[in-house]
């Protein structure tokens, strides 16, 4: 058997399942892009998607819901300077592509003398990150059916105050095609499943909640026993901690955040902030601050979609370029921040592999991928020894930021009170309070046990959605507010 390069491949599929069924084939990319060139444009791009997605959730019990959609579409984007004209339809054939063209080239006034020449087509270089496969077929009915009984049964025997057990399984099979106005032609073959479950605790009339679950780019056979009873372990192991909780203590002090998940702090903190399109029109914390030190020394952060697997990982961007390991801050330095193209053409630098979008009917804008900081040269436990008084969170659940101002307010799921280095009891409603540039350079010790999430992590970003990861080591900051019911 011949097998083709991976990403001739997955151009080969993307073909075949959005341009070959409609009667298309790059031709007719071509003319629909001449439309809209025949205008001054800077830019214009074409994004074919066609996402399969299955999902089946479990509670009382038994499986009680499943469902399974189909979706493929096109949209059609014409930049001009700053200036985004869009437009998208479900309805994949020529006439709607050149209808959708002809509509968005009217952001710029009409005016190219002669006939405009096609671009050569280019095939875009890309990675090889995760397998083409799809992963709703990896696994069949009966089988994700016993998975979510598995681990119902599971989380049931851990012990008898589990009093409720909600398990979700989620698939989603996604292939994209983009075509440029320079030629560049770009697919990907995105995989992605996630397990998720939920558990409730209940003593003497108090009921507490714990979750856990992950997931990544690859197919159902990953969730093993093994790793089920790890997802069940974190989840069972959550509620029933709580269940002891005491009110959490307030004021300013020492915080340690904990690897992993934790590192959504960052990412909502952090992260956001540096991202293009806020530095561009200046309302970010860090605009026009590369080259001057935004955190403490030994802090570097990094956002990476080449990962192999993981759930925030790219083969090519949602514009057809590469995914890139772009470093943010280098030894607490401000190196660079994550572009797409439209604002890395206007801050004159080269897009980073970050173009993301939630679906054909939505435009690109600047997104991260896997977002974390690298570890230092402290054991955990020597952290954690280090507080005289001061809080040890966890696990975090929701949080909200102001990228201009770069303040955040955070709520710890799983976390501990702490007083001469030693844990003395699980703390609830504790609230984190800070700045994120300022709690950067507030960084005392990092951690030798960088980690990365389970593979849980969802982005918003002006109402669109996208799958990320998150990843840090263990962190002591000085002189964080804590709001807390004590």
């Amino acid at each position: 058997m011949i097998s083709r390069e991976p990403t001739i491949e997955r151009l080969a599929t993307a073909q075949q399942l959005l341009l070959t069924p409609f009667g298309l084939d790059e031709s007719h990319l071509s003319k629909a892009l001449a439309e809209i060139t025949a205008h001054r444009v800077d830019d214009a791009d074409l994004y074919f998607q066609y996402t399969r997605s299955e999902g089946w959730s479990l509670e009382e019990g038994i499986v009680k819901t499943g469902s399974f959609s189909i979706d493929q579409g096109v949209g059609v984007r014409a930049v001009s300077g700053e200036k985004t004209a869009f437009a998208y339809s479900d309805d994949i054939s020529e006439a709607s592509l050149l209808d959708a063209a002809r509509t968005v080239r009217s952001i710029s006034s009409a005016g190219r003398a002669g006939k405009v020449k096609t671009a050569p087509r280019k095939i875009a270089s890309s990675r090889s990150l995760y397998q083409g496969i799809d992963p709703i077929a990896t696994l069949d009915s009966t089988a994700k059916v016993k998975l979510l009984e598995k681990v119902e049964k599971l989380a049931r025997s851990r012990d008898p105050r589990v009093a409720q057990v909600m398990a979700g399984l989620a698939s989603e099979y996604d292939v994209v095609l983009v075509a440029r106005a320079d030629g560049t032609l770009a697919a990907d073959v995105r995989p992605l499943v996630r397990l998720s479950v939920t558990v409730i605790a209940e003593q003497n009339g108090r009921r507490e909640i714990g979750s856990g679950g992950g997931g990544g780019r690859f197919g159902l056979a990953y969730f093993t026993d093994e790793q089920i009873a790890e997802y069940v372990d974190h989840a069972v192991t959550a509620a029933l901690t709580n269940l002891d909780a005491r009110p959490a203590p307030a004021g300013e002090m020492t915080v340690v955040l904990g690897s992993g998940w934790p590192g959504i702090l960052l990412h909502e903190a952090i992260g956001h902030g540096l991202e293009g399109d806020f530095n561009r029109k200046g309302s970010s914390a860090f605009s026009g601050r590369i080259g001057q030190r935004v955190a403490a020394k030994g802090v570097t952060v990094l956002d990476d979609g080449t990962i192999a697997d993981r759930r925030g990982s790219l083969n090519v961007d949602d514009e057809g370029n590469a995914s890139q390991r772009n470093v943010l801050i280098e030894d607490g330095i401000l190196k660079g921040y994550i572009q797409d193209a439209l604002n890395a053409r206007l801050m004159k630098v080269k897009p980073t592999g970050n173009g993301r979008r939630e679906s054909y009917a939505h435009v690109p804008m600047p997104r991260m991928t896997n977002t974390y900081m690298l570890g230092g040269d402290k054991e955990p436990g020597e952290i954690v020894a280090s507080i005289k008084k001061g809080l040890y969170a966890t696990n975090f659940g929701g949080g909200q930021v102001d990228i201009t101002s770069g303040k955040f307010v955070f709520s710890a799921s799983e976390a501990y009170w702490v007083e001469n280095g030693k844990i003395q009891y699980p703390v609830k409603g504790a609230t984190i309070v800070g700045n994120g540039p300022d709690a950067l350079t507030r960084v005392t010790m990092i951690g030798n046990d960088m980690a990365l999430d389970s593979g849980v992590g969802t982005c918003g970003k002006e109402g669109q959605s996208v799958p990320v990861g998150v990843g840090q080591p263990t962190l002591r900051i000085d002189g964080l507010t804590v709001g807390g019911t004590a």
